[in-house]
């Protein structure tokens, strides 16, 4: 445990101002090294009051600190502002950060969605990424976009009696508005994955007046705060033992059983091109099967799905 997770513990059991001789005296460090430790946590964004008395540490059941993660804190890169949750851990991966290292952000000044969209990341929203290692040959690795999307709708139905349902291939809706929106990136080594980084933006507590049209939040839906932290913890804890346990054929039945875009009329565009057709099912490795208006089939393995 370092010293500013320390100092955290103390002044959170404390409830109430708390010195900082006292502080220096059960730490066994000087009260300049106390305040600096402070300054800097203060920086990060932990709400730290300095007063003559002491320091208070302001309440606050949404945090999302690592050291309020438990069993997760040591994979937990906690970020009061950032571009991007997943350039962030692009770097990390590409380090060799281990699996499960999650990224999470207050706010994104660049956060995107598919196509290079752009994803609106005000205060009180869950903008992360996490950084999986599975032991998948590459021809699977669009599943784990699909895992995460589906225990996050899982969570909510479940948890929060929210209404979630998927639609192809990577959001989550709330009859026609979107809740969330999962992206993934790969990167290999041979014919096997090397890490999978998962960006997950779901609304939570952020005012979406001035962000998107067509979105939702889980406050507008349930009328109250919703501690993200919560939220958190236990799609990790499902995700996990989703890709432990991992099953190509259980997942696909999973999404299936929960999607709005199998029988509905869509156009899915690319960089490239549009397809547009009926959507009648989904293949193994999680592409969407298309009937064309001609009578023929074709799947479409990515791109943005529209329904018609």
């Amino acid at each position: 445990m370092g010293q500013k997770e320390k100092i955290y513990t103390i002044l959170k059991e404390a409830e109430d101002v708390f010195s900082g001789e006292k502080i220096s005296i059960m730490l066994g460090i000087s009260r300049v090294s106390v305040w600096k430790h402070i300054k800097g946590m203060v920086r990060s964004g932990i709400p730290i009051i300095s007063s003559p008395q002491g320091y208070y540490l302001t309440p606050d059941p949404d945090t999302l600190l690592p050291w309020e993660f438990g069993a997760w804190q040591d994979r937990i890169h906690y970020f009061q502002e950032i571009s991007s949750t997943m350039d962030e851990a692009t770097e990390l991966a590409r380090q060799g950060c281990p699996d499960f290292t999650v990224v999470i952000a207050e706010r994104q000044t660049m956060g995107r969605g598919r196509m290079k969209r752009v994803w609106f990341s005000g205060d009180g929203g869950l903008y992360f990424t996490v950084v999986v290692r599975p032991s998948i040959p590459i021809m699977l690795a669009s599943l784990v976009n699909l895992a995460a999307a589906v225990e996050m709708a899982s969570l909510l139905r479940s948890s929060y009696n929210i209404q979630a349902s998927l639609k192809w291939p990577n959001d989550i809706l709330v009859d026609k508005s979107k809740i969330c929106g999962v992206l993934s990136q790969m990167e290999t080594e041979g014919d096997q994955v090397s890490h999978v980084r998962v960006g997950v933006g779901l609304n939570v507590n952020n005012n979406l007046d001035l962000e998107e049209v067509g979105a939702v939040s889980l406050k507008t839906l349930s009328g109250k705060h919703v501690p993200r932290k919560e939220i958190l913890i236990s799609f990790l804890n499902n995700f996990k033992k989703r890709l432990t346990v991992f099953n190509p054929e259980s997942l696909i039945a999973d999404w299936k059983s929960n999607n709005t875009t199998i029988g509905q009329h869509v156009h899915v565009s690319t960089l490239k091109k549009t397809v547009e057709g009926t959507a009648v099912d989904m293949d193994s490795l999680g592409g969407l099967i298309l009937q064309i208006a001609d009578g023929s089939r074709e799947t479409v393995i990515h791109g943005d799905c529209f329904h018609n």
